[in-house]
């Protein structure tokens, strides 16, 4: 069909002879950004369902290609694979693996029962998933507790790693400089602008595992200044009231990972080889406390989430009003 052939395509590896439109059919919306809108969809004819993410081209045409690039790498069970691409006029079409488990934290606070053996079977498939990255050169750069997603509702679902926005793929000559992913899980060389190394993911683990098993974050400061200032300076503790009753195995991962040195800290992997996380070790009582600050967290983190969509959105309705404005 020759309509297919005047788009501009900002994808090399874009279907072209058909349109999403004419291969899959549009569900209930799943969830929503600033600049992309993910819906579940139907492969037509067939009872298999995907996820799209749709991503409109307003957007920075390098990090869309570098993100369907990275993705279309990937192929492992701790991370969620991209299917295919298309595109129309102003949009593009991301046909992604459905998962359906909902978030980590999301998870965690359902249960009525958590102990360290959930949190390190969370910890493992996250140390799976980074270290397949690293053993392909890519880098995700902005590990968070919304990137991590379970793939069912099972008891024994797979933990999954999404949104590779960020993600960065080292060649043999390059070295990262840009600042970049969620403040309060950058690692202190990101902060400082200075080079950095897929150590950067493993920072990201460690305070995601000091979450799991206090539930508090490790940095935390009612300014964001502050809370920098502490990255930086690796200014941390395991304070003795949510700490004293976690094992010794967990606080030696995690002070293994919150390591100020790049070098020194503890890599994909190490983790994966650490008893902890092998399921050896552990306290296997149920963490109430542990819990009650989770419940605490995830709902101070889903706020804090929703006034900053309402914040984007103001701010595309304001270039919006301006631009209607100086058409009139």
């Amino acid at each position: 069909m020759p309509h297919h052939e005047r788009l501009d395509y900002w994808v090399r590896e874009s279907i072209r002879n058909k349109t999403f439109e004419e291969v899959y059919t549009i569900g209930k919306e799943l969830g929503r950004g600033a600049t992309c809108t993910v819906f579940k969809c139907n492969q037509t004819g067939t009872s298999i369902n995907w996820a799209v993410k749709i991503i409109d081209k307003k957007v920075d045409k390098k990090v869309v290609q570098s993100e369907i690039g990275v993705l279309l790498r990937l192929d492992n069970p701790h991370i969620i694979r991209l299917k295919e691409v298309y595109e129309s006029t102003t949009q593009i079409f991301l046909v992604l693996e459905l998962v359906t488990g909902g978030e980590l934290f999301d998870r965690i606070v359902s249960r009525g029962y958590y102990t360290e053996k959930d949190a390190a079977r969370a910890i493992r498939d996250m140390v799976h998933g980074v270290h397949y990255l690293h053993s392909n050169g890519i880098v995700h750069r902005d590990l968070k507790p919304e990137n991590l997603l379970y793939e069912s509702m099972a008891d024994d679902s797979k933990l999954k790693i999404a949104d590779f926005g960020l993600a960065f793929v080292i060649g043999p000559e390059v070295q990262m400089i840009t600042v970049c992913g969620t403040p309060g899980y950058c690692a202190p060389e990101i902060l400082k602008g200075g080079r950095y190394t897929p150590a950067v993911d493993m920072w990201a683990i460690g305070v995601i595992a000091y979450i799991l098993l206090c539930g508090y974050e490790p940095f935390f400061a009612e300014e964001e200044r502050t809370m920098f200032k502490k990255i930086i300076k690796c200014d941390y503790k395991l304070h003795e009231e949510y700490w004293g009753d976690i094992s010794e195995n967990a606080k030696d991962l995690v002070t293994s990972l919150l390591v100020l040195d790049p070098k020194r800290r503890m890599t994909a992997a190490q983790a994966m080889r650490h008893p902890w996380v092998k399921g050896f070790a552990y306290n296997a009582e149920h963490m109430e406390a542990t819990m009650e600050n989770i419940k605490l967290f995830n709902a101070r983190r889903k706020l804090k989430k929703r006034h900053l969509e309402e914040q984007e959105e103001g701010g595309d309705k304001e270039v919006q009003d301006t631009a209607m404005a100086s058409t009139q």
